[in-house]
């Protein structure tokens, strides 16, 4: 008992030392050595402490370098502070792609569809996985992708989010394990936590999973489902070759995982190979949704089901929202069917394709990368920086970003950010990088 008040003293005094400001950001912390010989503990207790404190978020552990005090102003993380200091600037911590001129249409669209004959049927409640003339037209719209499938093997969602958890539902139990990349979509790491699903990292081989680790977790683990982004790959930006994807579908059929294929930023990439979902459809569970191609706030997506898996979707939608609402279905299965997706899919990769030229220019003597037409790109730190201080210097002059941890699998994650450039108008776009390029430069090391 003794013991176990002692180390619950000295992670309550460090965590004071802490929260008073006495250790400022980025400060490191003695080793677990000199911890353990300070306070007259054992090396297990220090390591302790170090564990209730980083738990608790206020340090952090990193391989060969040691543990740090993380910034307590809380701009980095997947549940980042939104609220600035100062008058903001720009939001790259998320992408809106602008909806310049897409007022007009909105209005058109709504008038057409008030004129439809049909009008009495959007109060009505749809099936739970959409009616079959809207699958229709978005299986008829995947073609495009590469995608061959019967309407009936597609289900609609509120959003691609909305169909990860919708898949998560239908086909894992808590314990499962799950395979994604190191850094992934942060959306996949809270659909897991809330599902009690084990993340298992793959780690990166180029440009791309290391699919040697990959085979190698699939045959000593329990993989339940694989999670990938082959197609603009979030936040990195890889496009996966053909070799590559077929390589990996033959891990997932060898060992009898799933796959979970994201292909929300797929149309931005319309050179891209084939998606998984041609290499293994019968147990490949591609999703995507329209909130970058055509608006936000639209929440409409879908999701192309395995046959012998179809009924357990529909049966977890029917216990969560019963499907998506019948006026934002025919609103987005409008646009589908007359073009208009099609017409702002290749307004969005040509506004992209510019904004990353931008940011090339004016992050250049940085290690800034990106797909030449994504809407982000990811920035890796100068050794001397953090990525929690740095997001704070950041906010601290207007600018919000998103830093490495919220999109990280493991423990220790890499201190870069993910910009996301599709929100602020083009004309402020280089004022901004430079900025951003300027605060980095200049943060004391």
């Amino acid at each position: 008992m003794a013991g176990a008040a002692r180390y619950k003293q000295i992670v309550d005094q460090i965590a004071a030392a802490i929260r008073a400001g006495d250790l400022a950001a980025g400060t490191q912390l003695p080793t677990h050595r000199e911890l353990a010989r300070t306070h007259r503990v054992a090396v297990a207790t220090a390591t302790r402490v170090y564990a209730e404190l980083a738990a608790i978020g206020l340090v952090g552990g990193e391989p060969g370098r040691g543990t740090f005090v993380l910034d307590q102003h809380g701009y980095h993380g997947i549940d980042a502070e939104r609220t600035l200091p100062v008058t903001r600037i720009a939001d790259l911590s998320f992408n809106q792609p602008l909806a310049v001129d897409q007022t007009a249409q909105l209005r058109n669209a709504l008038r057409e569809i008030a004129g439809s004959g049909t009008l009495d049927s959007l109060l009505y409640q749809h099936p739970p996985a959409g009616r079959s003339h809207d699958r229709a037209i978005v299986a008829n719209y995947l073609l495009d992708r590469g995608i061959d499938v019967a309407p009936d093997q597609v289900v609609l969602t509120h959003g691609a989010q909305h169909g990860i958890d919708t898949v998560l539902t239908a086909t894992t139990r808590p314990g499962n394990i799950i395979a994604a990349d190191t850094l992934t979509y942060p959306g996949l790491l809270l659909a897991a936590n809330a599902h009690r699903l084990e993340i298992a990292p793959i780690p990166q081989a180029g440009v791309g999973p290391d699919l040697d680790a990959l085979e190698h977790l699939c045959r000593t683990r329990p993989i339940r489902a694989i999670y990938t982004m082959p197609t603009v790959h979030n936040p990195l930006g890889w496009t996966l070759n053909a070799d590559t994807r077929h390589r990996l579908a033959d891990i997932a059929t060898t060992h009898d995982c799933l796959i979970i294929e994201d292909g929300t930023y797929a149309f931005l990439d319309n050179t891209a190979p084939l998606p998984l979902q041609h290499y293994a459809p019968d147990r490949t569970f591609y999703l995507a949704s329209l909130s970058k191609s055509l608006a936000t706030g639209l929440r409409f997506g879908f999701t192309v089901a395995p046959t012998t898996h179809r009924r357990a979707l529909e049966t977890s939608l029917r216990a969560s929202t019963w499907g998506t609402t019948p006026l934002i279905t025919a609103l987005a299965t409008t646009w589908i069917a007359d073009g208009t997706l099609t017409h702002w899919e290749k307004a969005r990769r040509a506004d992209a394709r510019h904004r990353q030229h931008l940011a090339h220019t004016a992050l250049h003597t940085l290690h800034y990368t990106a797909h030449p037409t994504s809407q982000f790109g990811w920035l890796p730190l100068p050794p001397h920086l953090r990525a929690d201080t740095t997001a704070t210097h950041l906010a601290h002059t207007g600018i919000l970003v998103t830093t490495a941890d919220t999109f990280t699998t493991t423990t220790h994650p890499p201190h870069a950010l993910r910009l996301a450039l599709a929100s602020p108008p083009l004309t402020q776009l280089p004022t901004i990088l430079n900025h951003i390029h300027h605060t980095i430069n200049t943060i004391p090391g």
